[in-house]
């Protein structure tokens, strides 16, 4: 059974379910679970990079390539 298989079946299967505590329970599973997935993914960066970033926010922020924060947020309230 491929993957796409199995979301669907267990989708139907969790569609059935009238049990709030094991409604609430598979949440805190899938929570909990993709936060250790994160975790376990992620990977500070060197040095190096760390520097190449600072170095091209102060180059963006020399050319003005920049946008407020309060500019920003104003875009973002007139998409809805």
């Amino acid at each position: 059974m491929n993957l796409e298989t199995r979301k669907l079946s267990f989708i139907q299967e969790f569609l059935r379910l009238q049990n709030e505590e094991i409604v609430s329970g598979l949440e805190k599973f899938l929570r909990k679970r993709k936060i250790e997935l994160l975790e376990n993914d992620f990977k500070p960066m060197s040095i190096e990079q760390f520097h190449e970033e600072i170095d091209r926010a102060l180059d963006d922020s020399e050319n003005e390539r920049i946008i407020k924060a309060s500019d920003l947020k104003d875009k973002i309230r007139k998409w809805s």
